[in-house]
């Protein structure tokens, strides 16, 4: 036991007077382990970084929402993207909604929302261009995260009547306000029609389900239906479902498809005229193209390491070199050839390990430069650095095996002798 202690030890000081001697070359050989581990560790963070905000992205949503209209997101329907089959298809209208929620009022709540893109909005002397204009109907509020920074949200009155209400987003709220003061009780013109502000959203960002609240106006379903063909192929009602409980879904997916399939008087041979979209698809989706980044990333670090390894094992030959006469010595009092390969397999790893882990440092230090910079939530697993310390372990065995066995089978008396 207390020779093996020995052996570690010595081989750890030893990796640390080949650092102090050979500063240049040692550093240079380390590059690489340090590069190959700082690649393969950044982008392991990066990808859970982003995983975890695209899950709690889909939690703020939910995961039991289905979005019903005619055009798939990407990777929910697999094979070519039909785009003139998806534009011809019949828009999502009151009476899907009526007939969903008559059926399945026990298990989910159903609403209706005909976003219109590029819409001016004038108050005074004040316009703002290219507006996102969302008119919703009864029941949006409770399956979007709708948060108020002033006033209130459209009351059920003004949602079934169509009244001239409307809710501003933030970034609304500041171009058509831009020296303060509250814009409730005040009159916009939207789409040549006046509306009375009722309330003013959070900033919130865009969310995966692409709505822009931010840059957006809401005003009710029944307030817009005079003013626009709603069943024109130009505009896309969003049919949206909430489960009451999620583990339902699943059900209550089907439950839509059927109920919808009838009021479209669909045949039994025909194929739907809409899709069930649903967050859990995009997932999947983004999951599939974060594992492919992931190897790539590995293959990147990968070759860093290969050549870090590489520059290991030239250290360790050359160590090797240097103490041959040393070696010898060692192996004419007693030491054994496990002792010899031992010892020099651990300044191996010991040198790989110092490398690995100014790799990981580097990852610390950059993770929380962006994450104050940028205000991003940056994710460090202990699980990533305890592969990276692994990684680095292997690194070491493997790249100086080799020179170590070459030094333990020395024959004592050749090695005495070498100069």
């Amino acid at each position: 036991m207390n020779n093996a202690a020995q052996i570690v030890t010595t081989s750890i000081v030893q990796a640390l007077q080949e650092l102090r001697v050979n500063k240049l070359r040692t550093f240079l050989s380390l590059l690489g382990i340090t590069i190959g581990i700082f690649c393969i560790i950044a982008v392991l963070t990066a990808l859970d970084s982003a995983r975890e905000a695209i899950e709690k992205k889909v939690d703020t949503l939910g995961s039991d929402v289905l979005y019903v209209g005619r055009w798939p997101w990407p990777g929910m329907e697999e094979g070519e993207y039909k785009w003139w089959d998806y534009w011809r298809r019949p828009s999502m209208t009151n009476a899907e909604v009526k007939a969903i929620n008559d059926q399945l009022h026990d298990l989910a709540l159903t609403t209706l929302c005909l976003p219109i893109g590029r819409v001016t909005v004038k108050h005074d002397n004040q316009e703002v261009s290219s507006v996102k204009g969302y008119s919703v109907n009864t029941g949006f509020d409770k399956v979007q995260n709708i948060e108020l920074a002033q006033g209130r949200y459209l009351s059920t009155t003004e949602l079934e009547g169509g009244n001239n209400s409307v809710v501003l987003g933030s970034e609304i709220a500041t171009g058509l306000f831009p020296n303060g003061g509250s814009p409730l009780g005040k009159s916009i013109s939207l789409m040549g029609r006046k509306f009375i502000i009722v309330g003013v959203m959070k900033k919130v960002g865009q969310n995966m389900a692409d709505f822009d609240f931010d840059n957006g106006v809401l005003y009710p379903y029944n307030a817009i239906t005079g003013l626009v063909d709603v069943r024109s192929l130009e505009y896309n009602p969003r049919l949206i479902v909430k489960a009451y409980n999620a583990n339902n879904v699943a059900e209550v997916k089907d439950e839509v498809r059927g109920i919808i399939r009838r009021v479209h008087k669909l045949k039994p041979d025909q194929l739907d005229d809409f899709v069930v979209n649903q967050l859990s698809g995009i997932s999947k989706m983004l999951d599939s193209m974060f594992g492919k980044i992931d190897i790539v990333g590995l293959i990147i670090g990968g070759f860093s390491l290969l050549v870090g390894a590489f520059g290991i094992a030239n250290i360790m030959f050359v160590t090797v070199k240097e103490r041959t006469k040393i070696i010898g010595l060692k192996k004419a009092i007693g030491a054994r050839r496990a002792s010899i390969l031992l010892e020099f397999l651990l300044e191996s790893i010991v040198l790989c390990l110092i490398g690995g882990l100014l790799g990981i440092f580097l990852v610390l230090v950059i993770s929380f430069g962006v994450s104050h910079a940028a205000d991003m939530e940056i994710v460090l697993s202990l699980k990533n650095f305890f592969i990276g310390v692994f990684v680095s372990i292997f690194v070491g065995i493997l790249s100086g095996f080799i020179p170590a066995r070459s030094a333990s089978k020395l024959d004592p008396v050749v090695a005495i002798r070498t100069n």
